[in-house]
């Protein structure tokens, strides 16, 4: 979602998108004309009429689980993005007994929140192959 109008949108797919991502995106690209949404989640700059680049990770339930705001020169990563969906997912499907430490990828070692991990996490990240 941005401030540009959808017609932007359809342009920057068909002429940039398109060449990095094959058929381009994959979900609809949404219009905050004017930045009213952006202004909900703080990440409108009133004096430039942008917004910042903000990715929300938003549960079934409506809890903004995660969330990471940049400055437009700074670029996201996409496969950092879909990797803290999967964590979430995880931890939700696991009703909190997995916890999906910093760099967990699926099929990855996870950790069990609880008394017994304290202390002892390090334990875990000492074997570097359980994160690669």
């Amino acid at each position: 979602m941005s401030v540009d109008s959808m017609f932007v949108h359809k342009m920057w797919n068909d002429n940039e998108l398109s060449k990095m991502v094959d058929g381009g995106v994959p979900f609809p690209m949404l219009s905050d004309a004017g930045g009213k949404v952006g202004r909900i989640y703080s990440v409108y700059d009133e004096d430039a009429g942008v917004e910042n680049r903000g990715r929300f990770l938003i549960d079934p339930d409506g809890v903004i689980q995660g969330y990471e705001v940049l400055t437009p020169p700074v670029g996201r990563n996409v496969a950092e993005t879909f990797r803290q969906i999967q964590a979430f997912q995880l931890v939700r499907e696991s009703a909190g007994t997995e916890a999906a430490p910093s760099g967990w990828k699926p099929g990855k070692k996870t950790l069990k929140p609880g008394p017994d991990l304290v202390g002892k996490v390090w334990e875990v990240w000492k074997t570097k192959e359980a994160f690669d």
